[in-house]
C-alpha cells in the first residue's frame, strides 16, 4: 500500500487529448507528484492493474473505454489500496454528475482545469487516502504485537499459496503456541500476559527475511509463513526460535519470567489441496508437539511417515500387516448435531452412559467433538442449557480415513497423549480407535492363539520337519477356537442384557446401546483376526490424518 505521508502520490492521467495530458502532467510534476499517462481508457485500465496508482484523473469521453465504464471496472478490481478517482469533464448537468458518482468517482474537475483548483482538490484527496490507510492498518495489524492480524495473514498466505502452486517452489507454514499461557495470565495477570506476547512477537521478528510473513492469529497463537522454504528448513528456523524463547528472561516486577513455546511445521506438497489444509497440517503438528511434552518442534511430515521396517525388530512378525482401521475400529453409535442444545447432549450422555461423541453438520460431515468435560464447563447457569453444542465443542478433531493401515494409528497413539482418534469415510464419522480398542484387539489376538491364561506368551515354535498337521489345519483350528470364544463372550453379553432388562425395564435404550457397542466391537475383532489369518497384504502406503477446524485447544 502506498504510504501517502512519506512517498509522493502516484497519479495516473487518462485522456485522449495530448494537450490535456501535457498540461496536467506539468502542473503535477512541478508539485513533486509521480505522474503516469494513458492515451485511452483501455490503456488506463492496464496501468491501474499493473502500477496501482493512488489517484486516477480521467476524461469522460475517450475511445475504447469511456470514463464511467473505466471507473466501474477499476472499482471491481482487487487492488492493494483505495484509488481516488477524479473526472475531468465539461459536463455539468445534475444527471451527468449523478452518473459519474454512481460509477464510482470521488470528485470532479471542470474544463478548463485551473491549477489552483487541481492542487486544492488533490490535497483533499490525500487526506482521504491517509484516512483509508490508517483504517486499513487497524484492520490488518494486531494492535498488541504489531504483527499481521489473522485476516491479513490468511490473505497473504493465500497469495503465497497461489505463487507457490504456479512456480513449484516450496512453501512452509509454522504454527507457534506459548506453553501454559493461561497459567501466566492466572498467576501474574493479563497485563503480564500482554508483555509476554509482545516479547514472543519480537523474538519471532528477529532475523526474519523481508518475504517472511508473521501474524498473531488468536490468543497466544502465532503463525509464520516462510516462502521458498521446505519443512526441514522451517524446522531449523523453528528450533532456533524455540531455543531463543526458552532462554529469554522477561522482567515481571522484581522477578524474571521464563517461558517456552511449541512449534508445528508443515510444507505444501503436490497433494496438499488448499492453503487452509496447509494451515491445518501445521496446526496438527503443533498439537502433537504440545501432547508430547511442549517446548519442542514437530514436523507434520514426520507424523505421517511410516518408519522403515514397520514389522518391528528383526525376527518378529508384523501383527498389523494388512489390517486397516475399519477392521479394528469401534463403530460410532451416537453422533450429535451441531445445532443440538447442551441440555439435549447432557441427556444423551446420562442416559447412554457415554463420555464423548462426535458432532456433525447438517450433511453428516464431522465438524467437532464434545465431551463431558466440555459440558461441565458450561454448568455455571441454567441459561447455558439452551446453548447450541457448536458453542462448546472442540473443533480440532484428529481423524483418519477408514482405509488407513491401523499400524499408522497405533504409532500415532504411542507418541501422543491423545487417547483416541475418529475414523471417517467421506468425512463422515463411522468409528473410533482408542488405546483401549487396540489393547482389546491385541488381547483377542493372543486369546485366539491360546496364549491368554497360560504362562508361556512366546510365539509358537515351528513343528520339526515332517511333524504335525499342515499349517492350514492349524489356522483353521485357531479360527474355530477364536470364534467359539467370541460366541461365549456374546452369550455373556446377552445374559447381562437380559438381567439388566429384568431389573431396569425403563432403561431399554441404555441397555441396547451398550450391548450393541460391545457386540460390534467383538465382531470387529473377529474381522481383524480373519484378516490376519489370510495373511493380508502390505500396506498401500501411509494416508495422512486430517484436522477438522482452525482453532487450537490444549
Amino acid at each position: 500500500m502506498s504510504d501517502t505521508s512519506k512517498k509522493p502520490l502516484k497519479i495516473l492521467i487518462a485522456d485522449d487529448d495530448p494537450t490535456i495530458l501535457r498540461l496536467l502532467s506539468y502542473f503535477l510534476t512541478q508539485e513533486g507528484y509521480q505522474v503516469v499517462q494513458a492515451a485511452d481508457g483501455i490503456e488506463a485500465l492496464t496501468v491501474v492493474r499493473a502500477a496501482h496508482p493512488d489517484i486516477l484523473i480521467t476524461d469522460w469521453e475517450m475511445p475504447g473505454l469511456r470514463g464511467p465504464e473505466l471507473c466501474r471496472q477499476v472499482r471491481s478490481l482487487m487492488l492493494p489500496h483505495y484509488v481516488y478517482i477524479f473526472f475531468v469533464t465539461a459536463k455539468s448537468s445534475q444527471e451527468e454528475l449523478l452518473q459519474g458518482l454512481e460509477s464510482g468517482a470521488d470528485n470532479f474537475l471542470s474544463k478548463p482545469v485551473s491549477r489552483e483548483e487541481l492542487l486544492a482538490r488533490l490535497k483533499a484527496a490525500q487526506r482521504v487516502l491517509d484516512l483509508h490507510k490508517r483504517l486499513s492498518d487497524l484492520a490488518l495489524t494486531d494492535p498488541l504485537t504489531g504483527l499481521m492480524s489473522r485476516r491479513a495473514l490468511l490473505g497473504a498466505l493465500s497469495q503465497q499459496w497461489q505463487q507457490s502452486t504456479r512456480s513449484g517452489k516450496p512453501l512452509c507454514c509454522v504454527m507457534v503456541d506459548v506453553d501454559f499461557f493461561k497459567r501466566i495470565n492466572d498467576l501474574h495477570g493479563h497485563a503480564v500476559g500482554d508483555i509476554v506476547l509482545c516479547a514472543v512477537a519480537q523474538i519471532l521478528r528477529e532475523s526474519t527475511r523481508e518475504s517472511d510473513l508473521l501474524g498473531r492469529i488468536g490468543g497466544e497463537e502465532f503463525c509464520v509463513v516462510l516462502p521458498d522454504t521446505t519443512s526441514l528448513g522451517g524446522t531449523v528456523w523453528a528450533e532456533r526460535k524455540r531455543r531463543r524463547i526458552a532462554s529469554a528472561r522477561i522482567p515481571v516486577g522484581s522477578q524474571m519470567l521464563q517461558l517456552t513455546a511449541s512449534f508445528g511445521v508443515a510444507e505444501r506438497h503436490p497433494d496438499t489441496q488448499t492453503a487452509d489444509q496447509l494451515l491445518d497440517q501445521a496446526d496438527q503438528a503443533l498439537l502433537c508437539a504440545k501432547q508430547t511434552g511442549r517446548n519442542r518442534v514437530a514436523r507434520f511430515e514426520a507424523l505421517v511417515e511410516t518408519p522403515g521396517g514397520s514389522a518391528g525388530p528383526a525376527g518378529r512378525e508384523d501383527l498389523f500387516a494388512g489390517v486397516l482401521a475399519r477392521d479394528v475400529m469401534t463403530p460410532i453409535v451416537v453422533t450429535l448435531s451441531e445445532g443440538d442444545t447442551i441440555g439435549k447432549v447432557a441427556e444423551w450422555f446420562t442416559q447412554l452412559r457415554i463420555n464423548s461423541a462426535p458432532v456433525v453438520d447438517a450433511s453428516g460431515k464431522l465438524v467437532g467433538i464434545v465431551s463431558e468435560k466440555d459440558i461441565m464447563a458450561e454448568m455455571t447457569s441454567l441459561a447455558a442449557w439452551q446453548r447450541p453444542v457448536r458453542a462448546v465443542m472442540r473443533r480440532q478433531v484428529i481423524s483418519y480415513p477408514a482405509e488407513v493401515p491401523v499400524r499408522q494409528i497405533y504409532e500415532f497413539l504411542c507418541r501422543v497423549a491423545l487417547r483416541r482418534v475418529v475414523i471417517v469415510e467421506r468425512n463422515e464419522p463411522v468409528g473410533t480407535i482408542s488405546r483401549s480398542t487396540l489393547l482389546r484387539w491385541f488381547r483377542n489376538l493372543a486369546l485366539s492363539r491360546g496364549l491368554v491364561g497360560g504362562s508361556d506368551l512366546s510365539p509358537e515354535k515351528p513343528d520339526p520337519e515332517g511333524a504335525g498337521s499342515p499349517s492350514e489345519n492349524k489356522d483353521e483350528k485357531k479360527s474355530v477356537d477364536f470364534a467359539r470364544k467370541l460366541c461365549e463372550q456374546l452369550d455373556q453379553l446377552a445374559a447381562q442384557l437380559q438381567k439388566h432388562l429384568q431389573s431396569n425395564p425403563d432403561e431399554l435404550a441404555t441397555c441396547l446401546v451398550g450391548t450393541a457397542t460391545a457386540g460390534q466391537s467383538l465382531f470387529n475383532d473377529m474381522l481383524a483376526y480373519s484378516q490376519w489369518l489370510r495373511g493380508g497384504g502390505e500396506s498401500t502406503g501411509a494416508i495422512s490424518p486430517t484436522f477438522i477446524a482452525s482453532g487450537h485447544t490444549d
